[in-house]
C-alpha cells in the first residue's frame, strides 16, 4: 500500500503545472490554441483521477486494523522449535480457546449459580445426532477438541502434561454435567442445593485445569498470549485483562450468523468459529484484533 501511494505521488509531480495551469508553448494558432484546451481539460481531468486515487489510497492505510501488539507468526517465541503440526495447530486454535475461555468466565459462571438457566448449561454436553449427522456438544467443540488437537501435535513430553490437564478438565465438565442433567429450558424443576455447591465445584475445577493446560502451552510455544482465568471475585474481570464487552458483543454478532441458518447450520457455524475460518459476513469483528485486545 506505500508503495501504491509514493507511485502515485510520483505520478502527480510528473505534470508541470504553474498556478494551476499547464504550461503551453509561448505561441500557437487558434487550432493550437483549441488542441491545448483539450489537451489541459484531459491532464486534469487524469490529474483529478490520481488524487482521488491517492486520497482512497491513504484512507485506506489510516483504516488499517491496528494491535496492540504485533500479531505473532510461525517464526516468534519457541515456534521454530516445534514440530510443524504443532505450530499450525497453536496458530489456528489460540483464537477459539481464548474466545473458549471468555465463554467461561463471563457466561458459563453465572449460570452455574442461577438453577433456572441450567437447562441452558445442560445443553452444552448434549450430543447432537440430527439425522445421523453426529456432532459434538459445545463443551466438546469448543474446549475439548482444540486441546486434544494441540496436545496430539506437541512433542511426547508436553503431550503428556497437556492430555493430563485436558482430562483433568474433561473430569470437571463430567460433574457439571451431572448436576445439571434432568433439567429442561422448557421444563423448570426444583434443585437441590447440594447440586449448585457440585455445579460450582466443577465450573472452579474446570478453571484450573483450562488455566495448567494454558499455561503448559504458553512455556511451550514461548509466548505468553494466552490469559488464564483468575478466581471469583469483584475483581476478577479487572485480573483477567479482557473487555466483557467486546466479548458479548463478539457472541452477539456469531449468533445472529447463526440465526441465519437456522438450527441446521448452527452448528456448522460453530465449528467455522472455533476453527477460524469464519468469513466476516455478519459484522464479526476481526478475530485477531480481539485476540490481542488484553495483551
Amino acid at each position: 500500500m506505500l508503495e501504491r501511494i509514493v507511485f502515485l505521488s510520483a505520478c502527480l509531480s510528473a505534470f508541470p503545472v504553474t498556478n494551476g495551469f499547464i504550461l503551453a508553448p509561448p505561441s500557437v494558432d487558434r487550432a493550437s490554441v483549441l488542441s491545448s484546451t483539450s489537451l489541459k481539460a484531459h491532464e486534469m481531468d487524469r490529474r483529478q483521477m490520481f488524487l482521488s486515487s491517492f486520497t482512497a489510497a491513504a484512507s485506506l492505510v489510516a483504516v488499517a486494523p491496528q494491535y496492540a501488539v504485533a500479531a505473532s507468526g510461525a517464526n516468534d517465541g519457541n515456534l521454530p522449535d516445534l514440530p510443524p503440526e504443532a505450530v499450525r495447530s497453536y496458530l489456528q486454535y489460540r483464537v477459539s480457546l481464548q474466545t473458549a475461555a471468555d465463554y467461561y468466565v463471563w457466561e458459563l459462571q453465572d449460570k452455574m449459580a442461577d438453577t433456572d438457566e441450567w437447562g441452558e448449561v445442560a445443553q452444552l454436553f448434549r450430543v447432537n445426532n440430527n439425522k445421523g449427522q453426529g456432532q459434538p456438544s459445545r463443551i466438546e467443540r469448543d474446549f475439548v477438541n482444540p486441546m486434544r488437537i494441540i496436545g496430539l501435535s506437541m512433542d511426547p513430553d508436553v503431550a503428556d502434561d497437556m492430555r493430563d490437564a485436558q482430562f483433568q478438565f474433561e473430569r470437571a465438565m463430567a460433574t457439571m454435567s451431572k448436576a445439571t442433567q434432568g433439567v429442561r429450558r422448557d421444563m423448570p424443576v426444583e434443585v437441590d442445593k447440594s447440586l449448585v455447591v457440585t455445579a460450582q465445584k466443577g465450573w472452579e475445577d474446570g478453571r484450573l485445569a483450562l488455566n495448567k493446560f494454558f499455561g503448559i502451552l504458553n512455556e511451550s510455544v514461548g509466548l505468553n498470549e494466552l490469559k488464564v482465568i483468575p478466581p471469583a471475585g469483584p475483581n476478577q474481570s479487572k485480573e483477567y485483562g479482557r473487555s466483557q464487552r467486546k466479548f458479548l458483543d463478539l457472541e452477539k454478532k456469531v449468533k445472529l450468523c447463526q440465526n441465519r441458518g437456522g438450527p441446521t447450520l448452527s452448528q456448522t457455524w460453530g465449528q467455522l468459529m472455533v476453527s477460524g475460518y469464519m468469513q466476516d459476513s455478519c459484522g464479526i469483528p476481526d478475530l485477531e484484533a480481539y485476540f490481542y485486545q488484553g495483551n
